[in-house]
């Protein structure tokens, strides 16, 4: 399986920006189809932005115009830009990845967003 550590996540107010990051050492990063999921307490986890190797990209309708999924395969990082931050995208953040046989998570790291 692959290593993933999660970075970026904390408390901000409505309206405001974070840039979570996803780190990882595997070798064939650029491979990996990268996923950000979130779960709120009492809540099912959800897939946020997803990222493939060729850097098609597909986001929840909740999020589409506002946080936007990146990858950088020299750094073996991927990132989740989050703008326009509401209130309901208080929840764990979760980094994903999958390639073949392997499907990894992150950690997972808290954002909280106050009115």
């Amino acid at each position: 399986q692959v290593q993933l550590v999660e970075s970026g996540g904390g408390l901000v107010k409505e309206g405001g920006s974070l840039r979570l990051s996803c780190s990882s050492s595997i070798i064939t990063f650029g491979t990996l189809t990268i996923g950000w999921y979130r779960q709120a307490p009492g809540k099912s986890r959800e897939l946020v932005a997803q990222i493939d190797r060729d850097g098609s990209t597909n986001y929840a309708d909740s999020v589409k115009g506002r946080f936007t999924i990146s990858r950088d395969s020299v750094e073996r990082t991927a990132y989740l830009q989050m703008n326009s931050l509401k209130p309901e995208d208080t929840a764990v953040y979760y980094c994903n990845a999958k390639w073949l046989a392997i499907d990894s998570w992150g950690q997972g790291t808290q954002v909280t967003v106050s009115v």
